[in-house]
């Protein structure tokens, strides 16, 4: 989508709140509940599913003050200028299987986007670019409840922040990719639609939705073909080109030893496809 001269948006900085009676019956099986501001939608929710909360309860904060990224990075934004969510999930799959949520939600989130008319590329596992600027963080946590394991969904995506106000120089937001202010609600039903359906088809679909997802993952993914640093768990560090992603959902990269699976790092691309 190309950035637009339109940028009333910027001086105005006019940020709606989100409908909520909207949010309160659009999405049939989830339960959304909007709240002005809260330390952490993911801690929030966290505590709800260990209070027995059932699959389906979406947290939304128009503020966050201690927002919470993979590798516990910390950030913020200003009041109702993104989309600060987390969806309480009990997935019923093998266990062998969950390794692939995270990539799952990166996936549906950036399908949304992309359905929008946003060039938004996966960086592995699933951080969400427009070019090389990151416009959506994901974190998923796993959590013991006393109904056994559940999945916490968290999902930043910026929305109306200005260049000003972006929390780091690499980052980018709906607004500045579009030059126009997004309706939040309509961008949030969206995100949260695609989420919960490939969600669903993932957990009834077999080997085939898995073998689905895969191949659709695999095509969004702009990391595959890049010379990649991977900054791996205990400091060591790999180079290579980011070759595929294997059945596990780990990112395989030809390195000087030959082809290493990876299964968690910080991916940093190198230079770009060619």
């Amino acid at each position: 989508m190309p950035v637009s001269d339109d940028l009333t948006w910027h001086t105005s900085r006019v940020r709606p709140p989100l409908d909520r009676d909207l949010l309160a019956g659009a999405l049939p099986g989830l339960r959304v509940e909007v709240v002005d501001e809260v330390t952490s939608t993911n801690a929030e929710v966290v505590g709800r599913a260990r209070a027995g909360a059932p699959e389906g309860l979406v947290v939304v904060a128009e503020h966050q003050t201690a927002a919470r990224g993979r590798l516990d990075r910390t950030w913020s934004t200003p009041p109702r200028s993104a989309l600060l969510f987390s969806m309480l999930l009990r997935p019923t799959v093998p266990a062998r299987s969950w390794p692939w949520l995270p990539l799952l939600v990166g996936h549906a989130i950036g399908r949304a986007l992309r359905e929008r008319g946003y060039d938004a590329g996966l960086k592995w596992p699933n951080d969400l670019l427009i070019g090389e600027r990151k416009i959506v963080g994901i974190l998923v946590e796993r959590v013991e409840t006393p109904d056994g394991p559940a999945a916490v969904v968290g999902v930043g995506l910026n929305v109306t922040l200005a260049a000003d106000e972006l929390p780091v120089p690499t980052a980018t937001s709906l607004a500045i990719e579009s030059g126009e202010q997004p309706d939040r609600t309509a961008v949030l039903v969206d995100l949260l639609r695609s989420l919960r359906e490939e969600y669903d088809e993932w957990q009834s679909g077999g080997e085939t939705a898995a073998a689905r997802l895969l191949a659709s993952y695999s095509e969004a993914c702009v990391t595959l073909g890049r010379d990649v640093r991977v900054e791996l768990p205990g400091g060591d560090l790999l180079l290579g080109r980011a070759d595929s992603i294997d059945p596990s959902g780990r990112l395989v990269v030809q390195g000087p030893d030959g082809p290493t699976a990876v299964g968690a790092g910080d991916v940093v691309h190198v230079r770009a496809v060619g």
